[in-house]
């Protein structure tokens, strides 16, 4: 592949916001809400919109609305102190800058709250685009906002890497045509990401860099 451009998803993928999102999910579905799940079932679908993830958790439409209402309230409280950049990260875009990538996010995230992590850590300079649920209806694993990326960036998706920790992110990347990366620094395991099949996985920041310096 002739790899031009790069889209990044961006909860555990540049961004570190696990503590948070799993803090935010125990205060809101276990404390408030009183269903005393196990982290692996709060975190099991984080990388897909936040109300549908709350659907599992909800018993109807209203519950879900306030589940949100909770859980963005108690997030965006804790979110500039809570965040950092992944190691390696600012440096990596950096160089990929350089050597003349252009870059990208494609996040389940609203795209404020996302784009405020990313000017926080530093890594937002580098960034040429961002798509958010509010640019693209429709959500990974479906590839709309992949392909809404790549249009941004003008590179065909063939032409783009899409590099994440979600199996919804390498479901969604393969099916728009881009190289896939794992990266297994994030939030789910290396079976998970695996079993979607990427054409790379890399375990930190920096073996993405190499992995992209040297195609």
């Amino acid at each position: 592949m002739a790899i031009r451009a790069i889209l990044f998803d961006n909860d555990g993928t540049l961004v570190d916001t696990h503590d948070l999102i799993l803090s935010s999910m125990r205060h809101t579905v276990n404390d408030v809400f009183g269903l005393n799940l196990p982290d692996s079932r709060l975190m099991a679908k984080v990388g897909i919109p936040l109300a549908d993830q709350m659907m599992d958790f909800a018993t109807d439409i209203s519950q879900r609305d306030e589940m949100l209402r909770v859980y963005r309230e108690h997030n965006h409280a804790h979110h500039d102190a809570a965040i950092t950049a992944f190691p390696g990260v600012v440096e990596g875009l950096r160089t990929l800058s350089e050597a003349g990538f252009a870059m990208g996010v494609v996040t389940s995230k609203r795209a404020p709250l996302a784009t405020r992590g990313l000017q926080i850590t530093g890594a937002w300079p580098y960034l040429d685009c961002l798509v958010g649920p509010d640019e693209c209806p429709k959500a990974k694993p479906d590839p709309d906002p992949i392909l809404v990326g790549a249009n941004l960036l003008g590179v065909p998706a063939g032409d783009c890497a899409y590099v994440g920790d979600s199996p919804f992110d390498i479901h969604a990347g393969n099916a728009a045509g881009c190289m896939t990366v794992a990266a297994l620094w994030g939030m789910f395991s290396r079976e998970e990401l695996l079993a979607e099949e990427p054409d790379y996985s890399c375990n930190t920041f920096a073996e993405f860099v190499d992995l992209m310096m040297g195609l």
